[in-house]
């Protein structure tokens, strides 16, 4: 294996499933979705879920968004018997057949509820973006911890503050600065964000 490849294979992955409910069968659909979580739940890898109920009858899809560990936890989950069995009731209430889209990395930051599967923004701008939130996290570590980091060794403290500053941005910051730059992000679309 690669280091390319076991780097693709061992990155977390967000997965937005799409899927158009046939009139009357929702009840139904949202039970089996929600059985379908408790299962997943249950995987090793798995790091949560959330559906997105249509915004509108002009938007009458359902979004699932989950995420597991890596690669590997995500084909042994979409390959288990407790998923297939559910995922064959779960097609039968729909208009169509599921639409799937596999994210990692920084795109999983760029993503809108209601809005998903998204084709992420242009990479300036998802770089801009990071950094107008990046910049000021950083800073913040550095003026209130500062002096006490000064007197930890580099490695420590490299890893001390990328740790606060990853997890700053990725449930703090990026899910505000994505929503308040999705004027700017995604132009061409609408903007009602649930």
């Amino acid at each position: 294996m690669t280091a390319q490849s076991h780097q693709e294979s061992s990155t977390p992955l967000t997965v937005v499933v799409s899927r158009r409910v046939k009139k009357g069968q929702e009840s139904e659909f949202e039970k089996l979705s929600s059985q379908m979580t408790e299962r997943a739940a249950s995987f090793p890898g798995y790091l949560g879920a959330t559906m997105f109920r249509p915004s509108s009858p002009a938007d009458p899809e359902y979004r699932i968004v989950f995420k597991f560990r890596d690669r590997d936890t995500l084909n042994a989950w979409e390959a288990s018997p407790e998923r297939v069995e559910l995922l064959e009731q779960i097609e039968n209430q729909l208009v169509q057949p599921s639409e799937r889209e596999v994210t990692s990395g920084i795109v999983t930051w760029f993503s809108l509820p209601g809005q998903n599967p998204v084709t992420p923004p242009p990479k300036w701008k998802m770089t801009l973006v990071s950094w107008l939130a990046l910049y000021p996290a950083v800073t913040l570590v550095f003026v209130l911890f500062g002096d006490v980091l000064a007197q930890i060794p580099l490695l420590l403290r490299t890893m001390a503050v990328t740790i606060v500053v990853m997890l700053l941005m990725s449930y703090v910051l990026m899910p505000r600065m994505t929503r308040w730059f999705a004027f700017w992000l995604f132009p061409n679309k609408d903007q009602n964000v649930r």
